[in-house]
């Protein structure tokens, strides 16, 4: 009997399901398994429902998206899909969400592995990172490197903790005490305690989340929460935004939730790279012409925590056709080159900003002509750092860089 009336549109049900099994589940959750033609999920999620399934039963394949297509495919008709712990945290449930409408869906999750691992240790979840690794790289974990900090970390397979402990001792953290929670809410729960320096845990479980309690050496790579960092945290040939001047920079800018910048000519990626570590949602896309200093932008991005930056490897404004219009756009190099200036200007959504500095005569000359035809704001900003004049000290500048800012109505 269908469990779909015309009443109640939701024909997909999300499920989730924990090491425990169909004892973990509701009454309502078994019924609606149980009931349901078609039941889609992970292989082990399959197994640990058993014979509470008597529809057919789908794996997920591979390309995942193929999968999303098969269960779009009947909509209508009842569905169940079966994910890990909270299917809308880090799971299944947010790439559902992009095809299927909320209304048509039910959801009855479980308790997630971030929130077992924080009940087996007592960590207040509000005061705690989690960081989802699974399928994803261990970078993202940089930004979340601070003294005293509590972060769990989903990692992809047994590989992941010693993997996640090399990253600590690398950047500095060989202290910081990590705890390993393996398959937890199942019978094969185990939960093992070590050092980053001193890992030395076997046999551990595919199904894990690590348990870090960030202790930071001498010398820790530690990213600060403001912008404008060290410019020796960057790998760069000379071709970057000195932290002063990216400060303001990125004060220009403004970022605001889900923005898409453009950072043209972007030399080490450090203006693109402190946007995005600015929020979560926030994206770059890099445009860069020189293959060298592409691969360091690639590399800055990774050691920062936000591999997932977009670089496009070309020379404006050629390199700037096709792709999606930005709420911001930062032109730090090449801007003075014939098309840059107006090719930025066209693509630019309404409301969005501009921000392009200025070191050569040419290029201030650019953004005087674009100040007087457009407005905006110019300013004049100047650096003198003290440094050694023999035996004593004195005020050594830095080049002057004129900035236009600009929104576009």
């Amino acid at each position: 009997m269908s469990d779909t009336s015309l009443s109640d549109p939701r024909w997909l049900t999300l499920i989730g399901i924990g090491e425990d099994g169909p004892d973990g589940l509701s009454e309502e959750a078994k019924r609606l398994i149980a009931a349901a033609p078609a039941v889609f999920g992970g292989a082990r999620h399959i197994e640990i429902a058993g014979t509470l399934i008597t529809g057919e039963r789908f794996a997920w394949q591979s390309p995942f998206e193929q999968s999303v297509e098969a269960i779009a495919a009947r909509r209508g008709t009842p569905v169940v899909v079966l994910a890990s712990g909270d299917p809308f945290l880090y799971g299944v449930g947010a790439t559902l969400s992009r095809r299927i409408a909320a209304h048509e869906m039910r959801t009855i999750p479980a308790p997630s592995a971030f929130s077992l691992a924080a009940a087996r240790l007592g960590w207040p979840l509000q005061e705690t990172a989690c960081v989802s690794l699974h399928g994803r790289p261990l970078d993202l974990i940089c930004p979340h490197l601070h003294a005293d900090r509590h972060i769990l970390a989903l990692t992809s397979d047994e590989k992941g903790p010693q993997a996640l402990a090399e990253l600590l001792v690398a950047n500095g953290f060989p202290q910081t005490r990590l705890t390993v929670l393996e398959a937890l809410g199942g019978g094969r729960e185990r939960i093992r305690s070590t050092t980053a320096s001193g890992f030395d845990l076997n046999g551990i479980d595919p199904l894990n989340v690590c348990a870090l309690e960030i202790a930071a050496g001498p010398g820790a790579r530690i990213l600060p929460y403001a912008s404008g960092l060290d410019d020796a945290l960057f790998e760069h040939d000379g071709q970057i935004t000195k932290q002063e001047i990216r400060a303001v920079t990125l004060s220009a800018l403004s970022p605001r939730h889900g923005e898409l910048l453009w950072d043209i000519g972007a030399g080490s990626g450090s203006v693109g790279i402190e946007w995005m570590l600015a929020d979560s949602s926030l994206k770059t896309i890099a445009i860069e012409e020189a293959p060298e200093r592409a691969a360091l932008i690639a590399r800055n991005a990774a050691s920062f925590g936000v591999p997932q930056l977009a670089l496009v490897e070309g020379t404006a404004p050629a390199a700037l056709a096709g792709l999606p219009a930005p709420d911001a756009i930062f032109i730090g190099g090449g801007g003075s080159e014939a098309g840059v200036m107006d090719a930025a200007i066209t693509a630019l959504k309404q409301g969005g900003r501009l921000v392009a500095n200025a070191v050569t005569l040419e290029m201030e000359a650019l953004l005087l002509a674009e100040y007087r035809a457009r407005g905006g704001a110019l300013t004049k900003i100047e650096i003198a750092r003290a440094a050694p004049i023999g035996g004593m000290s004195g005020w050594r500048p830095a080049m002057p860089v004129t900035q236009w800012r600009w929104i576009k109505e």
